[in-house]
């Protein structure tokens, strides 16, 4: 080699980095830098430097670089496997659990028959509207479930009625009519009670509607309905065979109409709601010409039970001929024809009322001054529990009767729970002798009487004594504005302590026995 030459390989074998921090392309590239195959030279691995030489080299020189290569990566992964086993191995975490979505189909699967059950006791305790409505917009199986004619047999349809105008009230009840057109023959076929609120131009059609679809219609109720028609109930009540109950309360329809209705449909009729008004009158004339024998319950009837006419002014017009009486109402219950004014309720009306009513249980006459108690006498009731006689604030300008209240208590002593006599002018004699009849068995544990008042009458304290010794269950005790009881006893007595004190109080203000 010239010197020049070995000299440059000195060089760079002294600026060469150790071999042993060499990659192994970083050798081969060094190897084939240095000592080409075929230059005549090799290189010779030292301790600390690499030397070029000339002549032929080692055999495999290559393939014992890369060995030893191999051992000394062998011989650091092992080192690294053992620091990675002294360490403490931590357990995997488990992989988190894939959140159950809600399963879209559950509601197809539930069968129709318990879900027509769970939508009854949801419609029973809120009506089907809108719950059925919003239920058929689920699924196809909720759908059909809430399209079942027996979940419809209660409806009430108002239109809307937030400060609306003539014009635009009738174009929505227009536009409800046409949805009712179709509901009813396909959901409507099984309903059983209706209401209608504020109609005031669709009613007829509404109730044509009803009489085409529901021939299982028992209930109705108009309510602030207008445009009623004769021809519209009586369409109704020849196609629903079964209605026996109307309430027209607060509804503009006319006499004839409500008259006309009870021809056709009076014989099954049992409840009927009326306002009063001046054709009153002329519905009550024929519900006394027995046109409804099956009446349960008249508020403003003969099966009646409860009768109410509150603030009747009844006018009854003279008749020249001797009238057949009907036969009233054989199972009334209850009648009330309070008053708060003046009436003309006689003692022939009354008759008229109750001839046939022999289960009279309640019987409300307050403000009926002109009902004597010889006419009260004559009733066909027998077991009468609730009298009540009293005038309120109009007794000052009439002429009462100042006996007979005798012929009430012994009538009706052994029922009587409740009896009211206040404003009455009846005599101090002759209310000592009425509510003597109270006591006629020793211990009056046979007396169902429980309330008495006895308001601004003449009964004295001897009389208010002995009623309260012979009705030990009596809880109500009036004697407010008694003339003839002194300072501090004139009062109400509300249960059986203080009905107790008044006795107490009575006795001991009697003047002892001569």
């Amino acid at each position: 080699m010239a010197p020049g030459v070995a000299r440059r390989a000195r060089q760079r074998v002294r600026i060469l980095p150790l071999a042993g921090a060499r990659s192994r392309s970083a050798e081969d590239w060094w190897w084939d830098r240095l000592a080409p195959s075929g230059s005549g030279y090799h290189l010779l691995q030292s301790d600390s430097m690499l030397l070029v030489l000339p002549g032929p080299g080692p055999a495999r020189p290559r393939a014992q670089r890369r060995a030893a290569s191999r051992t000394q990566r062998l011989r650091l992964h092992g080192a690294r496997a053992a620091v990675a086993k002294a360490k403490p191995r931590t357990a995997p975490a488990p992989a988190p659990a894939p959140q159950q979505e809600p399963d879209p189909g559950w509601g197809d699967r539930i069968p129709l028959e318990i879900l027509l059950q769970i939508f009854g006791l949801l419609v029973a305790a809120d009506g089907p509207i809108p719950f059925l409505g919003r239920a058929a917009r689920v699924c196809r199986r909720w759908h059909e479930a809430a399209s079942q004619p027996a979940l419809w047999h209660t409806l009430t349809l108002s239109p809307p009625l937030a400060g609306r105008p003539a014009k635009s009230g009738t174009k929505t009840e227009k536009k409800l009519l046409a949805s009712l057109e179709w509901l009813m023959p396909s959901r409507f076929s099984q309903l059983q009670r209706l209401t209608l609120i504020h109609w005031k131009s669709q009613v007829h059609p509404v109730l044509k509607l009803v009489s085409e679809s529901c021939p299982r219609l028992t209930f109705l109720k108009l309510s602030d309905c207008h445009g009623v028609t004769p021809d519209t109930l009586i369409m109704l009540a020849k196609a629903c065979p079964q209605l026996h109950s109307l309430d027209i309360q607060h509804s503009m329809v006319e006499s004839t109409a409500v008259v006309s209705f009870l021809e056709e449909a009076g014989p099954r009729m049992r409840k009927l709601w009326l306002t009063y008004s001046s054709q009153t009158t002329a519905i009550l004339g024929a519900l006394l010409g027995s046109c409804c024998p099956q009446l349960q319950l008249l508020e403003p009837g003969p099966r009646s039970q409860v009768l109410r006419l509150l603030n009747l002014m009844w006018l009854p017009k003279p008749s020249g001929r001797a009238m057949t009486p009907g036969p009233g109402f054989p199972r009334l219950e209850e009648l009330c024809l309070a008053s708060s004014t003046c009436n003309f309720v006689s003692n022939e009306v009354l008759d008229r009322l109750l001839h046939g009513s022999p289960h009279l249980r309640l019987l409300d006459l307050r403000g009926c001054a002109r009902i004597t108690p010889a006419g009260l006498h004559d009733l066909p009731c027998q077991e009468l529990e609730q009298l009540h006689l009293g005038l309120y604030g109009i007794s000052d300008r009439l002429t009462l009767a100042k006996e007979g209240s005798l012929l009430l208590t012994q009538k009706w002593c052994h029922t009587l729970q409740e009896l009211d006599l206040s404003g009455q002018g009846f005599s101090e004699k002759d209310l000592e002798q009425a509510l003597a009849a109270f006591s006629g068995t020793p211990g009056g544990s046979h007396l169902a009487l429980c309330s008495l008042n006895l308001r601004g009458t003449r009964v004295t304290p001897s009389t208010v004594s002995s009623v309260i010794s012979s009705c030990p269950g009596l809880l109500y005790l009036n004697l407010e504005s008694c003339r003839c009881l002194r300072r501090g006893l004139k009062r109400a007595y509300r249960g059986p302590e203080e009905v107790q004190w008044c006795l107490q109080q009575l006795l001991t203000s009697l003047p002892p026995p001569s």
